[in-house]
């Protein structure tokens, strides 16, 4: 970043009260198209925020070998799955993007790399449609290594904590319990109640944020066989691990929406600080 961009940074996000911290289980791209209880939390968190002067999410979504950030000035809207309804693939999220805080990113952290052949896939857009309904606060978003262990990226994520005094809304984007290959036959057969093993893990991490034992979160393991069966593979649980790593450990914790459904799929959703 030259001495110019510095400077422009420096004034579009001056020194603020930190910002709070979110974890959003997103579950299903139809969940843009619905009016339920976990959307209408969604609302109704936005309304209780202070507005961001940008948000940056870390989505399931996004893996990639390396970390990388968002660039683009315009940011697409990523339609990152098949076999849906049209209306679905014709949503578009239009929120600008923020290359100069982008760029601060990668000037900070210096693992992060900028990438402009990405924009919000729908880990970030299907939930700020109903968070941030408007689209006009600059997004970006922070990709996932899947190289890393899973205590790397909880180590990274306090590198970032830097944002959240910059006015900058840190948003992890997953779910705790994320198993469709156990789902989807439970699904056709009509059931929809949760299985006991993903309500037992949604609890055990409850349990731990209550307490603010994070470091319990990267061993998720500890849990006993549930861990196994809803974390089959660590996508959806890494934003889980980012959120933590960003807030603060006597940070307080409010539960914007609990619930486990169809099968093995969590909607856990919270706030730090």
């Amino acid at each position: 970043m030259n001495l110019k961009s510095l400077v422009a940074a420096a004034a579009s996000y001056p020194a603020t009260p930190a910002m709070p911290v979110l974890f959003v289980g997103h579950g299903s791209p139809m969940n843009a198209l619905y009016d339920n209880a976990f959307t209408r939390s969604l609302r109704q968190l936005g309304e209780r925020l202070t507005p961001p002067k940008a948000i940056v999410v870390i989505s399931a979504h996004w893996l990639t070998p390396g970390t990388y950030v968002t660039t683009n000035q315009r940011p697409t809207t990523v339609h990152d799955f098949g076999g849906f309804p049209p209306a679905l693939h014709a949503m578009e999220y239009p929120a600008p993007g923020a290359p100069e805080l982008a760029q601060a990113i990668i000037d900070h952290v210096h693992e992060v790399h900028g990438a402009a052949n990405w924009g919000l896939d729908h880990g970030t857009w299907t939930v700020l449609h109903h968070l941030y309904p408007k689209a006009d606060i600059p997004v970006l978003q922070l990709s996932l290594d899947y190289t890393k262990p899973l205590a790397w990226h909880f180590a990274f994520a306090r590198q970032l904590r830097f944002l959240r005094e910059r006015g900058v809304l840190l948003i992890g984007s997953g779910n705790i319990v994320h198993n469709t290959r156990l789902s989807v036959p439970k699904l056709r057969a009509g059931d929809t109640s949760p299985f006991a093993w993903a309500t037992e893990f949604d609890e055990w991490v409850k349990q731990q944020l209550d307490q603010r034992d994070f470091q319990r979160l990267v061993a998720y393991q500890q849990a006993g066989p549930s861990g196994a069966l809803a974390v089959p593979t660590p996508d959806h649980y890494l934003p889980l691990l980012y959120s933590a790593g960003l807030a603060q450990p006597d940070e307080a914790v409010s539960y914007a929406h609990e619930e486990v459904s169809f099968g093995g799929l969590s909607m856990r959703t919270f706030q730090l600080g």
